[in-house]
């Protein structure tokens, strides 16, 4: 499932987001402050920021400028009731991609959540098909050609979000064990095991020797 974290330090709005993107399908981190979005920003990889402009610590605008100086380039979505135009250049100046002024629909924001994911994934619709497979983008889930659920360990899902997310496209060998160091066994022969249970199932992984591994598009 797609990872979000939430910054937002309204306890009924927070609790109220969490609930329903989670019923979504999503996989929330909430924070409520400027210093706790950062630490948690650094602790796993997320598909998209929700950020409240006015936080404590310090506010939206300045969390995303720190992100972005430290290289993270995850979307971006800022909560703001601010509509004046200087407020909403400087966001989207410091790299975020979309804007929602509050009050909001729920439905508005799922909306929008899902075009930026799909964005990210660069795909047309809210899943990706794979010769006889579905892969769905905001749960990060993969169905067979009966459109049932294909059992997976939670390191394979991990890559299967890599792999869908760059297909045709080389990735470091290094960077897939790394963004498996939080989720289990991070070895080389582990990583040799999860990938031959996700060609097993369908997807075309093929190892560019000395370099890494790609998910073949299939025509």
């Amino acid at each position: 499932m797609a990872r979000i974290l939430l910054v937002e330090d309204d306890e009924i709005l927070s609790e109220t987001l969490v609930e329903l993107l989670e019923f979504e399908g999503y996989e929330l981190s909430l924070a409520t402050s400027g210093d706790s979005a950062l630490e948690i920003s650094v602790q796993g990889e997320f598909e998209l920021f929700i950020l409240d402009v006015n936080i404590p610590d310090f506010n939206g605008f300045t969390l995303l400028e720190m992100l972005r100086e430290a290289s993270n380039t995850t979307p971006a979505i800022f909560l703001t009731s601010m509509n004046d135009i200087k407020s909403l250049s400087r966001g989207f100046e410091l790299g975020a991609e979309d804007y929602i002024k509050k009050p909001f629909d729920f439905d508005e924001l799922i909306v929008r959540i899902k075009a930026i994911l799909r964005k990210s994934f660069d795909a047309k619709s809210d899943s990706v098909n794979y010769g006889a497979l579905k892969y769905t983008i905001a749960t990060n889930e993969l169905f067979d050609a009966k459109g049932e659920l294909v059992i997976v360990r939670p390191q394979e899902k991990k890559l299967l979000q890599i792999f869908f997310k760059n297909i045709d496209k080389t990735v470091p060998k290094d960077e897939l064990l790394y963004e498996l160091r939080g989720d289990g066994e991070a070895s080389e022969g582990a990583l040799r095991v999860y990938l031959s249970k996700l060609r097993k199932v369908g997807l075309s992984i093929v190892s560019q020797k000395g370099v890494g591994y790609k998910l073949a598009s299939i025509s």
